[in-house]
C-alpha cells in the first residue's frame, strides 16, 4: 500500500513539474524590443558596423547551432519571454523576412552599442540609434496600417508588450571609454546620471506617444563586474567600484522616473525591472546558481577571458550552462534565464509596480 502511494505521490510531483514548465497561456498580443546588445536579435547583420554576432561561436546553443546576430550563445531575454509566454518570437526589424502577417507578431528594433544618448557607441560606426529605432517604429505601424487598417494597427500597438534595454552602453561605451573622455570632463558622474535620465524619460514619453502602453525597462546590470571590467580594472578579481557606483546612481533615479511617468499618466504604463539585482544574485554567489564562475567568460580571451571579441581563435569552455557570462560583457543563456524567471515571478524587489505574470493576468481580464 505504501508503496503505491509513493508511486502516486511520485506522479502527481512529475504531474506539478510539468505544468510549471509550461508557458503561460495568453491571447496573442504583439511584441515590440527596443535597445541595445542585451535584447538585438539581429538588426546589426544588416549594418556595416564592428557591433556583430554573426559568426561562430555565437550561436552556438541555438536551436540551429548558427550565429544569428544575438550576442548570446544561444536565445537572449526577448526570445525567452517569448517563449515563456508562449509567443512567436520576433524578428529583426531589418530583416528582410519580416512581411505581411508576421508583422503582426511585432518586431526587435534593438541595436547593439546603442545608448541613451546619440553620442554613446560612435567606434561602432553604423548603429541603429534610439531615435531611429523610434522612427522604424512609427514606419513599422505605416506598414501594418497598410495590411490591417489604421484602427486595427493602434489596436495591435496599444495592447503589445514592449521591452526596452538602455543605459549600460552610457557608462561603458561612453563615459568611462577612455580616460578624460568627452562625457566625463563635460559632467561629473552624479550629473551625468541626472542627465541621462532627463533624456531616457524623453525617449519614454516618445514610445509612449506612438502607443506604447505595457513598457519592461530594465536597469543596468552590475557593469563593474563584467569579465571585459575585471580584465581592464581588478587586481584580484574585484569588481570595479566607479563603475558599481555608476549603476547605483543610476537604477534607482530610473525607477523613480519611471513612477513619476506612471503617475503623470495616471496608469501603469511603465514596469520597472532590477535586473542590477538580478544579476547581482548570480555575480556575488554562482555556485548558489550552479554556475562555477561569474567572472571568466566562457569565450573570449586574455584575463578572465575579458579582453576583445568573442571569436573562432578564443578560448571557448565545453559546458556554456556553469558561465554565468558568455563574453566578456553579456550573460549566459543560462543565465538570461535566471533573468526572465525574475521578470516573469519576481517579487516588488525585483520587479516595481508589478512582475510580468500579475501585468498578463491584469491585461487577460481587460
Amino acid at each position: 500500500m505504501s508503496c503505491s502511494l509513493s508511486f502516486l505521490s511520485y506522479c502527481i510531483l512529475l504531474l506539478v513539474l510539468a505544468f510549471c514548465n509550461l508557458p503561460l497561456e495568453v491571447e496573442s498580443r504583439a511584441f515590440f524590443v527596443f535597445g541595445d546588445s542585451l535584447v538585438d536579435n539581429g538588426n546589426n547583420n544588416y549594418l556595416l558596423t564592428s557591433a556583430r554576432a554573426d559568426s561562430p561561436p555565437y550561436g552556438i546553443d541555438y536551436p540551429t547551432h548558427r550565429a544569428t546576430g544575438r550576442f548570446s550563445n544561444g536565445l537572449n531575454i526577448p526570445d525567452i519571454i517569448s517563449e515563456q509566454l508562449g509567443m512567436e518570437p520576433t524578428l529583426p526589424y531589418l530583416a528582410p523576412q519580416l512581411t505581411g502577417d508576421r508583422l503582426l507578431v511585432g518586431a526587435n528594433f534593438a541595436s547593439a552599442g546603442v545608448g541613451i544618448l546619440n553620442d554613446t557607441g560612435i567606434q561602432f560606426f553604423n548603429i541603429i540609434r534610439i531615435g531611429k529605432q523610434l522612427e522604424y517604429f512609427e514606419q513599422y505601424q505605416r506598414r501594418v496600417s497598410g495590411l490591417i487598417g489604421a484602427e486595427q494597427t493602434e489596436q495591435l500597438v496599444n495592447s503589445a508588450l514592449i521591452l526596452i534595454t538602455l543605459g549600460g552602453n552610457d557608462f561603458v561605451n561612453n563615459y568611462y571609454l577612455i580616460p578624460f573622455s568627452a562625457r566625463s570632463r563635460q559632467f561629473s558622474l552624479p550629473d551625468y546620471v541626472v542627465y541621462l535620465i532627463s533624456e531616457y524619460r524623453k525617449i519614454l514619453q516618445k514610445l509612449y506617444d506612438l502607443g506604447g502602453r505595457r513598457v519592461l525597462v530594465t536597469g543596468t546590470g552590475p557593469i563593474g563586474c563584467v569579465p571585459a571590467e575585471l580584465a581592464q580594472r581588478s587586481t584580484s578579481g574585484e569588481c570595479s567600484i566607479e563603475l558599481q557606483r555608476a549603476a547605483a546612481l543610476f537604477n534607482p533615479q530610473l525607477t523613480q522616473m519611471l513612477a513619476d511617468l506612471n503617475s503623470q499618466i495616471g496608469a501603469n504604463v511603465f514596469i520597472a525591472a532590477n535586473t542590477f539585482t538580478m544579476n547581482m544574485n548570480f555575480v556575488s554567489n554562482p555556485q548558489a546558481y550552479g554556475f562555477v564562475t561569474s567572472k571568466i567568460a566562457c569565450c573570449g580571451q586574455g584575463p578572465y577571458n575579458g579582453i576583445g571579441l568573442c571569436t573562432p581563435l578564443s578560448n571557448l569552455c565545453p559546458n556554456r550552462d556553469i558561465y554565468a557570462f558568455w563574453d566578456p560583457f553579456h550573460p549566459s543563456e543560462r543565465a538570461n534565464r535566471i533573468i526572465v524567471q525574475q521578470i516573469l515571478t519576481g517579487s516588488s524587489e525585483y520587479m516595481n509596480p508589478m512582475n510580468l505574470s500579475t501585468v498578463m493576468a491584469l491585461d487577460s481580464r481587460t
